[in-house]
């Protein structure tokens, strides 16, 4: 007589998501009522083409998130459906990295010199042009789909922001920056939605026809992306190489608060970058069976209450300077990744932990856009973005190689790796502080 064994499954804590959702509604709701903010994305006394501007971004930047999430939930769906082994998976994501940081590390400096406008219509064409291989090849070269879609999560780092950032500097507004605040965390806020937004649409277009239904979905939004920048965006004409050059060197190798805003920038690239390769092996470590769809928008959906603690903290009833905000956020980040580093195994509490370090992370992300606009040109902007990348994509293009083909190093590692890291730019916090006390924020932005 057989003996049948029945696997054990984890099922999701249905009241965490309904705190979340709870949290972040309150969050929104309440915060108008006690915070001290002169203005808001939508006040009407802002002017009404800054208005019009900040909500047709926002719609933009989602249809953008859109794409980008798609193929980041469909991709692994994807390879599974056509045979593809774990090693070249490896593969793939080691030919992303390397693209990343051979190319993605000047296209912040392309931007700023042929502008943001091609730069961003590059983003959309890459994604038109990988959404047109699948439909006419049911399975096109892994390779080419890869360092296409590397680089257009390349530009979506930096392009959108940084247009942001200008448009706003355009308008001669009094209360610029409490403006561009809120824009920090409704993209950060939206960036979230979006995305839990993309794997619902990915589930749907599955039970259709998932070989052509998605790509030509992609190719919709990139088409209707493509035709809105064409005819909404207009732009100053750039500086040329020589005054490029000469105002990179000056504000950005020569100033050691950039240095240390980019190394936090960069530290909080790899953490996330080594977070969504490493989250579901870590979890499936367990033994029991996980409905990992299920636990993906928790993750983004605390990203999302993280970024509406932002105005809490920076111009709320709870405000902190921002390094200081940066800096215990960045301690917060790390010690959550080293518990975890210690492959505790537990699958309610690693979710947990997971939630909190995707918390952190929503408040991190626009806490770094406010420092940026204080110490960062908005003309060098994307270059500096693009170039504190690559020491993350470095970071995660050795990591990559040395755990899938040498095997030398444990998924644990990577992890302790990138809290380190954290706490690395916590340090670089402290020290930035310092530097300000004795040089307030150089703001080079004129009011």
């Amino acid at each position: 007589m057989g003996v049948v064994i029945e696997s054990e499954v984890w099922e999701n804590n249905q009241p965490l998501s309904i705190f979340i959702f709870v949290s972040c509604l309150l969050s929104i709701v309440c915060l108008p009522q006690n915070s001290s903010r002169s203005s808001t994305v939508f006040d009407q006394s802002l002017p009404s083409s800054l208005l019009r501007f900040q909500r047709k971004f926002l719609l933009l930047f989602c249809t953008a998130s859109v794409m980008e999430g798609i193929w980041s939930v469909f991709g692994e769906y994807e390879m599974s459906h056509f045979g593809i082994i774990k090693e070249q998976m490896v593969s793939t994501l080691i030919i992303s990295s390397t693209s990343a940081l051979l190319a993605g590390t000047f296209l912040g400096m392309l931007s700023d010199l042929i502008g943001r406008k091609k730069v961003s219509l590059m983003f959309c064409i890459l994604h038109l042009f990988v959404s047109i291989l699948k439909m006419i090849f049911s399975h096109p070269s892994i390779w080419l789909a890869s360092i296409c879609l590397s680089l257009t999560t390349s530009i979506y780092l930096f392009s959108f922001e940084t247009w942001m950032v200008v448009e706003h500097y355009k308008v001669k507004l009094g209360h610029r920056l409490d403006s561009l605040n809120e824009m920090f965390w409704l993209m950060t806020f939206f960036e979230s939605a979006s995305l839990i937004g993309s794997q619902m649409v990915s589930n749907w277009l599955v039970g259709i026809d998932f070989e052509k239904s998605t790509p030509t979905f992609t190719a919709f939004l990139a088409l209707i992306t493509i035709l809105f920048i064409s005819r909404e965006w207009r732009e100053s004409p750039p500086a040329t190489f020589r005054e490029y050059q000469i105002s990179f060197k000056t504000h950005i190798f020569y100033d050691k608060r950039i240095w240390l805003l980019g190394w936090a920038q960069s530290c909080v690239h790899f953490s996330v970058a080594a977070f969504w390769i490493l989250w579901a092996p870590t979890i499936v470590a367990d033994g029991r069976e996980v409905h990992l769809g299920m636990i993906y928008p928790l993750f983004l959906g605390s990203k999302m209450l993280g970024s509406t603690m932002f105005p809490w903290f920076i111009n709320g009833p709870l405000s902190i300077r921002t390094e200081d905000c940066l800096l215990y956020t960045f301690i917060t980040s790390g010690f959550l990744l080293s518990i975890v580093a210690y492959d505790y195994q537990e699958i309610g509490i690693l979710v947990g932990l997971f939630c909190l370090f995707h918390a952190c992370i929503g408040l991190i992300l626009p806490c770094l856009a406010r420092l940026r606009t204080f110490y960062v040109p908005n003309e060098l902007r994307g270059g500096m973005i693009s170039l504190s990348l690559a020491p993350a994509n470095a970071a995660l293009l050795f990591c990559l190689i040395q755990r899938g083909y040498n095997k030398s190093i444990e998924n644990s590692i990577i992890i302790a790796f990138g809290g380190m890291g954290l706490l690395s730019a916590a340090v670089c916090m402290h020290f930035l502080k310092q530097s300000g006390k004795q040089s307030p924020h150089q703001n080079f932005h004129k009011h």
